[in-house]
C-alpha cells in the first residue's frame, strides 16, 4: 500500500471552475484537481483522478474475468483494409480519426475494435472446439466528436472497455449475451449506482438487438421511457409505440384540394394558414437511403424517429435530403413534399423507380389530411390514404410520447427520466464475421459463419457519471467502490507532537490493514483541509486534532450525511475498520 500524503502530493484543488466546464463532472473534477484540459476533448488525468478511475478498471475486469472472458490488448491505430473489407471506411463519417505514415499508407484511430478482433480471430480460430470464445480489452479510443462537451462525458479520447464474443450459433450467442447481461448489472451494482439496463437501437455498432445500461441522473443527455407496471424500460430511441385502432373521424372522405400556401413551410404554420388542426396533417420527410430516396410520414403533432426509420431500412447509410435533393425528387422546395402525385426518379442505372414511402402508425386513420402538394408554395387536403397514395409499409415510426401507453402493458405509469449511458450490450450476428469471412469448421467439417456478440463500458465516462450522480453544494460525493480514496485522517494540528503521533499512528495502522487511506498532513487551516476533502468526496473523514486528543476522541464523519460521531481514540482504527468492512 503505497503512503499518501497530501503534503507531497499533487493535488491542484480549485476554488472556481474554469469557465468552460459546462456540466457538474467537469466542473468538479477539475476543481478537485482530477483532470486538466489539454486540447478540446482532450485530458490529462492527475493522480486523483486516476485512482478513480483505475478503480472503476479493477471493477470491470474482474467481473469479465469472472463471466469467462480473456483480456487482450488491440492496437489503437488500424489499417484502412480491415475497415474496407467491412465497408466501414467510407461511411463511418468524420468521427473517425484517418491518418497516413510516412508511406502514405492509410490508417485510423480507431473508436472501436469490431474490425480488428474479427481479424485476430479469423486467422487463429479454426474449429467449433475454440468456441465460444469472448476477448476483451480496457484501452483508449478516439472518435473526432463535433462538438466535444461536458468534460469527459463526451470527450474526443476516452477510456473504454470493449469486448467481443464469437459462437457457433445464434441460440450460444443468445444464451452469452444474457450472461454479459449479468455481469453488467453486477459491475453497476458494485459501483453503488442508480441504473436501468433499457432496450435500445444498435446504432453503427449494427446488430439485431441491444440493451444500454444507464445511469440516472438529471443532467444525462439521453431519455428513459419506463412503465412502473410491467418494468418496460428502453432509451426514447428504442421506445416503441402501439399501433392502435383508427380514431373515428368527424369527417367523411372529400376530394383533392390544391391550397396556395406562400412560404408556409412548417406544419405549425401551414396548419394556421389552413385552419386545420396539427392532427390532421402528414408531417413529411425526405432521406436519402443507400443512394435511393425515402419518404418518412408521421402524424402531423408527432415528431419523426430517426432511429427507427433507419432500423426499419436495414441500417443503410442514410441522411435527410438537401434542398437540391428535394427538387430532384420532388420536385420542389423543402417544406412543400407530399406523398400524393410524387414523381417517379431515374436511379443511378438509369430506371425509372417509385419513391419508397413509409407511413407511421398514427397516419393511418387519418381522413381528409393534409401535405405537401410537390410544389413550391402548395399544400394538398382531403388527401386519404389508400385512395391517393399507398406506402409500401405502415409502422413504427415516431418519437414515443409522455402520454402514449405502455407498449408491453398497454397502461399509462409511464415516466420520462434522464440518463447517461455508460453501457452497452449488443447482439451482432454474422454482420461482421461474414463480410471478415471469420468462418469454423464445424463437428461434421463443414465451414460455418461464426455468430457476434459486442459489449462496451466507457470507463472513463463511468467516473463523470458516478460525479453527475452524487454530488453537493461542496463538492464529490463518491460510491465508496469508486472513491479514490476511501477513507481520509485529517490531523488539524500537524505543529503539536502529541496530536502528530497520534494521527501518525492512526494513518499507519490503515496501511498496514491494507485501508485505501489519504493522510492530510499539510501546515494548513482546518478550514482548507476540511473543504479539500469534502471537494474530492472521500467517503469517510477521521478528524485528529488538540481538542480531540485532549478528551482522547477522534471525530468521525460521511461524506454523505452531515452529522458528525465522536470514537474513542483507543478505538478508532477498529471502529474505522468496522464502517469499511459493512
Amino acid at each position: 500500500m503505497a503512503i499518501m500524503r497530501l503534503s507531497s502530493y499533487l493535488l491542484p484543488t480549485l476554488r472556481q471552475a474554469p469557465s468552460d466546464a459546462d456540466n457538474a463532472s467537469a466542473q468538479l473534477m477539475q476543481r478537485a484537481g482530477m483532470i486538466r484540459k489539454v486540447s478540446s476533448g482532450i485530458y490529462d488525468w492527475l493522480p486523483m483522478g486516476l485512482r478513480a478511475l483505475r478503480k472503476v478498471e479493477k471493477v470491470v475486469r474482474e467481473e469479465m474475468d469472472r463471466a469467462g472472458a480473456q483480456e487482450v490488448s488491440l492496437p489503437v491505430i488500424q489499417p484502412k483494409e480491415l475497415w474496407m473489407e467491412t465497408g466501414r471506411w467510407p461511411v463511418y463519417g468524420k468521427e473517425l480519426l484517418r491518418i497516413k505514415d510516412r508511406k502514405d499508407a492509410e490508417f485510423c484511430f480507431a473508436p472501436t475494435a469490431e474490425e480488428v478482433i474479427t481479424d485476430l480471430v479469423r486467422r487463429e480460430v479454426r474449429s467449433w472446439r475454440q468456441l465460444p470464445l469472448c476477448l476483451y480489452q480496457i484501452g483508449l479510443k478516439f472518435r473526432d466528436e463535433i462538438r466535444p462537451r461536458f468534460g469527459v462525458m463526451r470527450a474526443r479520447e476516452f477510456l473504454m472497455k470493449d469486448a467481443y464474443s464469437f459462437h457457433a450459433d445464434d441460440e450460444d450467442a443468445s444464451k452469452y449475451y444474457e450472461v454479459m447481461k449479468a455481469a453488467y448489472t453486477r459491475i453497476f451494482e458494485r459501483f453503488g449506482l442508480k441504473f436501468s439496463a433499457v432496450e435500445a437501437q444498435s446504432g453503427a455498432i449494427g446488430g439485431s438487438f441491444s440493451h444500454e445500461f444507464m445511469v440516472h441522473a438529471d443532467t444525462g443527455e439521453e431519455t428513459i421511457v419506463a412503465c412502473a407496471d410491467c418494468g418496460y424500460a428502453a432509451n426514447i430511441e428504442r421506445a416503441e409505440t402501439q399501433a392502435n385502432p383508427p380514431e373515428k373521424s368527424e369527417f367523411a372522405p372529400g376530394e383533392l384540394e390544391e391550397v396556395e400556401t406562400p412560404g408556409k413551410t412548417s406544419v405549425e404554420d401551414v396548419a394556421k394558414f389552413m385552419k386545420m388542426n396539427k392532427k390532421r396533417f402528414l408531417k413529411t420527410q425526405l432521406y436519402m437511403a443507400g443512394g435511393k430516396p425515402v419518404m418518412a410520414l408521421v402524424r402531423g403533432d408527432h415528431e419523426l424517429n430517426e432511429a427507427k426509420l433507419a432500423g426499419v431500412l436495414g441500417g443503410v447509410e442514410m441522411h435527410r435530403a438537401s434542398e437540391e435533393e428535394y427538387e430532384i425528387i420532388a420536385g420542389c422546395a423543402v417544406g412543400f413534399a407530399g406523398p400524393v402525385g410524387l414523381p417517379r426518379y431515374k436511379t443511378r442505372e438509369g430506371t425509372m423507380e417509385d419513391v419508397r414511402i413509409l407511413a407511421d402508425y398514427s397516419v393511418e386513420g387519418l381522413v381528409n389530411a393534409a401535405s405537401g402538394a410537390n410544389k413550391k408554395d402548395f399544400h394538398l387536403k382531403g388527401i386519404n390514404m389508400g385512395r391517393d397514395f399507398a406506402p409500401e409499409a405502415v409502422c413504427d415510426l415516431r418519437m414515443t410520447r409522455e402520454d402514449d401507453p405502455c407498449p408491453r402493458c398497454s397502461g399509462t405509469n409511464t415516466k420520462f427520466t434522464k440518463g447517461i449511458e455508460v453501457g452497452h450490450v449488443f447482439k451482432l450476428g454474422t454482420k461482421y464475421s461474414e463480410k471478415l469471412k471469420a468462418e469454423y469448421l464445424d463437428a461434421h467439417q463443414q465451414s460455418r459463419t461464426m455468430v457476434m456478440g459486442c459489449y462496451g463500458i466507457g470507463v472513463s465516462r463511468v467516473v463523470a457519471a458516478a460525479i453527475e450522480q452524487g454530488h453537493d453544494d461542496w463538492g464529490i460525493i463518491w460510491p465508496k467502490e469508486i472513491a479514490p480514496f476511501t477513507a481520509a485522517v485529517l490531523c488539524l494540528d500537524a505543529d503539536d507532537p502529541a496530536v502528530k503521533a497520534e494521527a501518525d499512528k492512526l494513518y499507519d495502522a490503515c496501511l498496514a490493514a491494507g485501508i485505501d487511506a489519504l493522510y492530510d498532513d499539510r501546515d494548513e487551516r482546518p478550514g482548507v483541509k476540511f473543504k479539500d476533502i469534502d471537494l474530492i468526496g472521500i467517503p469517510f473523514r477521521v478528524v485528529v486534532s488538540k481538542k480531540t486528543v485532549a478528551a482522547g476522541s477522534v471525530e468521525f464523519k460521511r461524506r454523505a450525511s452531515k452529522e458528525t460521531e465522536l470514537w474513542p481514540l483507543s478505538e478508532a482504527f477498529e471502529r474505522l475498520k468496522a464502517v469499511l468492512e459493512n
